[in-house]
């Protein structure tokens, strides 16, 4: 378990592995809230707003990685996790169905917490970076910047191409934007088909690189599906090399900690790694962005 406050629980067993935290409400839960590293804003879904009773607001833009929609707004006071209580949250409405939990914790309420994803024991917490246990045991640390609350590891190669890397806990696969796809010459093996949290489908074009370079380790025989999604345009990485990388190629670390706070990411390295790059086998089933 995590330190004081902190909240840890098993990793989803449904087919996007998915990860979520409890939460409560005003007093009431503990719901499922998955953690989004690649999404703005806090969510709630429909029924649990009706539950709830939530506040209407008015509307506004959620941009997903296929679409971007209009979406009613509720308040959201009293969500409770990581020993904090949120108030005054504007929190936008999506559909159960395609977000796969309760609700999402988005940026709005992981500025200052540290996220660890323990690939080892299957389960993800949040809390300050001092209860999960500082640092220790990690064998690299990448400083990130920062543009609309997500971090961006801006100094990666791919095939030695320089590339902004957002590491998206929200995502199964790997997305490559236009620009990236036109610098590596990348090839269509074939289309892959994804869904956003609208339920919008993202085609795009399946290509393996040989490698992903961050720091001083490796991930060889990447897959990445090249789509023009509108999240690359809202980060204003659509006109230079951007790759979003998710959750299911991260399971070759031990641990993966992502740092708001101090604006790093860490990645514990799997045992028996010793300078040497990892091999990655892509598993053939589609990814939810």
């Amino acid at each position: 378990m995590a330190g004081a406050g902190g909240e840890t629980i098993e990793s989803m067993t449904d087919y996007y592995e998915r990860m979520t935290v409890p939460v409560t409400i005003g007093g009431e839960g503990p719901f499922r809230f998955m953690i989004d590293t690649g999404a703005q804003a806090t969510v709630v879904t429909r029924g649990l707003s009706e539950r709830l009773g939530l506040k209407p607001l008015g509307n506004a833009t959620v941009i997903g990685m296929a679409s971007s929609r209009q979406v009613q707004l509720v308040e959201l006071n009293g969500l409770e996790f990581a020993a904090r209580t949120f108030d005054d949250l504007h929190v936008p409405l999506l559909e159960a169905q395609h977000v796969g939990a309760d609700g999402i914790l988005g940026l709005d309420s992981l500025q200052d917490l540290r996220v660890l994803i323990d690939f080892r024991k299957g389960t993800i917490a949040v809390d300050d970076a001092e209860a999960l246990g500082g640092n220790r045991g990690y064998e690299i640390v990448v400083r990130a910047r920062r543009k609309l609350g997500r971090l961006i590891i801006a100094d990666a190669q791919i095939d030695g191409v320089k590339t902004a890397v957002v590491i998206d806990t929200g995502a199964q696969g790997n997305l490559g934007n236009l620009e990236l796809q036109r610098r590596l010459r990348a090839k269509k093996l074939e289309q892959v088909r994804s869904t956003d949290v609208h339920g919008v489908d993202l085609v795009g074009d399946l290509d393996f690189v040989d490698y992903l370079k961050i720091d001083e380790f490796q991930l060889t025989n990447l897959p990445i599906a090249f789509a023009d999604g509108p999240a690359f345009a809202a980060l204003g990485l659509d006109r230079k090399p951007a790759l979003v990388l998710g959750m299911r190629d991260l399971r070759l670390f031990d641990r993966v900690a992502i740092d708001f706070e101090s604006r790093a990411v860490l990645f514990d390295m799997p045992r028996g790694y010793a300078a040497r790059s990892r091999g990655v086998r892509y598993g053939g089933f589609p990814s939810r962005f």
